[in-house]
């Protein structure tokens, strides 16, 4: 049934649910697994720079670093089901990156994870996995993570 999952991760805490379970229905479906990982050009573009420091050069190339190691962490536990993986980062809006890669890699399934908030949290910011599951053209599976002190 599936032959191309993509997991688009944004290197947060609690993205291990939406790990996990990609894995499996990959490893289950025989599937090869994408990992993608958008750098939010919002984020540095609107930065001025002039107070970071950091090891590397800016803030878009620690972005891109953080997103580095959150998919070869993914890969990791990926590869120890023995699932074939491919990893991509990109730069941009993340919902649109995730959307055109999709089409691109010609995926079967997404798998995004997304915290459980609150109404009024959700309503004022939205989100990535939201955006994305209105507006895609094939399945997306949400992996919710509980969000310790909200009810």
């Amino acid at each position: 049934m599936y032959e191309r999952i993509l997991l688009p991760t944004d290197a947060a805490e609690g993205t291990e649910l939406a790990i996990d379970h990609a894995v499996a229905v990959a490893d289950h479906a025989g599937a090869d697994l994408h990992l993608l990982y958008v750098v939010d050009s919002d984020v540095y573009g609107s930065y001025s720079g002039d107070e970071y420091v950091h090891e590397f050069e800016g803030l878009e190339a620690a972005l891109e670093q953080v997103g580095e190691e959150a998919l070869e962490s993914a890969a990791e536990a990926a590869e120890e089901a023995d699932v074939e993986t491919t990893t991509v980062v990109r730069h941009g809006d993340p919902h649109k990156q995730i959307l055109a890669y999709a089409d691109e890699a010609d995926v079967d399934l997404l798998v995004m994870g997304s915290k459980e908030r609150s109404g009024e949290y959700r309503q004022l910011l939205g989100s990535v996995t939201d955006r994305v599951a209105r507006l895609a053209s094939r399945p997306v599976t949400i992996v919710k993570t509980p969000v310790e002190g909200e009810e």
